[in-house]
């Protein structure tokens, strides 16, 4: 239907979806006749909106002389946008902004997911980069005391992880710092799935006391490399779902619920590459989000982020807005290795 949809249908559906996105109010044909600069009669329009009907992308509510889009209205609207709305100054300032003295990953991650719900007023959800595809940054070895030894790897989309060891047998400076060199020049810049083959065989370079203590640092980091910690993804928002009660008022409590689950947003926020993706009402795959829509993207191959909001959103500012933060925080991450 929607390759085949002729130009005066289309426009008319644009129209609606438009005006039931400002007004939340079911729209008649005089309403579009007299708003929507259409240039046709309101009989016209009533003609067209009758086939917009029988085709399943718009319908009556209850006994409203008005009609509104389905889900099937949505996504022909979604695939036909020609363009996404060009962000308000407002909106690029912000965007431009928002990451200026961020301080650390956990920063740059709480920073965007707030913007992100602030920019669209939807529910935002950001994944943290994924380990699976990240790469060693640096290592620091850190001496503590003589037997204590704490383990830094941080990787190339600034994630930190950290371990302290107890050494049997006392470890001088010059010792440690001859390790932390080898072990960056070993690592450095390698998938955190290369670390165990390139360090395994280290230890056979040293002999005695300084051999036990290599094979505890260098078994902890390998240890650190794939024990991968669980995939995480936060959440901002979520007060927005009670300005759209009208839409969601019978769902809002299983929305809130299913959001409240890691499990449920790392799925939302699957199958992400460098296009955005939307999923509209009874295309998203949980049950309960089925009377919202999700607009979702990657960011920098290692990430996702996305907002999701009831059927009624304003398609083409979202993914307008999802893909700039997407890009910024993607390049903001790129340049701060």
């Amino acid at each position: 239907m929607s390759n085949a949809m002729p130009g005066r249908q289309l426009e008319i559906l644009k129209a609606i979806v438009d005006e039931y996105v400002a007004t939340e109010e079911p729209v008649g044909s005089k309403t579009l006749a007299t708003r929507a600069g259409l240039g046709v009669s309101p009989a016209t329009i009533r003609n067209e909106m009758a086939l917009l009907e029988d085709a399943g992308l718009i319908t009556q509510p209850h006994t409203s002389a008005g009609r509104i889009p389905t889900n099937k209205g949505y996504r022909v609207f979604v695939d036909q946008l020609a363009k996404v709305k060009p962000l308000s100054s407002a909106e690029r300032k912000a965007i431009e902004n928002f990451l200026d003295g961020a301080t650390d990953l956990d920063d740059v991650i709480s920073r965007t997911v707030r913007l992100l719900a602030q920019v669209t007023k939807q529910v935002a959800v950001v994944q943290y980069p994924s380990l699976i595809k990240a790469k060693v940054r640096h290592i620091e070895l850190v001496l503590l005391n003589p037997s204590r030894v704490m383990i830094v790897l941080i990787t190339d989309a600034g994630r930190v992880e950290q371990r302290m060891v107890e050494l049997a047998i006392e470890i001088t400076e010059g010792a440690l710092s001859d390790l932390h060199k080898k072990v960056n020049s070993l690592i450095a810049t390698q998938s955190l799935s290369n670390v165990a083959s390139k360090l395994e065989s280290l230890s056979t370079n040293y002999r005695g006391s300084d051999k036990s203590n290599i094979v505890v640092i260098i078994t902890t980091l390998i240890e650190m490399a794939i024990e991968q910690p669980e995939e995480k993804v936060v959440l901002a928002g979520a007060s927005n779902l009670a300005r759209a009660n009208q839409d969601l008022s019978s769902s809002i409590h299983p929305i809130l619920e299913a959001l409240e689950e890691q499990v449920v947003l790392l799925r939302l926020l699957s199958g992400t590459d460098s296009s955005v993706k939307v999923e509209i009402g009874d295309e998203q795959s949980e049950k309960s989000l089925r009377k919202t829509s999700l607009v979702k993207v990657g960011y920098a191959d290692i990430g996702a982020l996305g907002i999701l909001g009831p059927t009624r959103m304003d398609y083409a500012s979202s993914i307008s807005a999802v893909n700039a933060v997407a890009n910024y925080v993607g390049r903001f991450l790129t340049e701060n290795k």
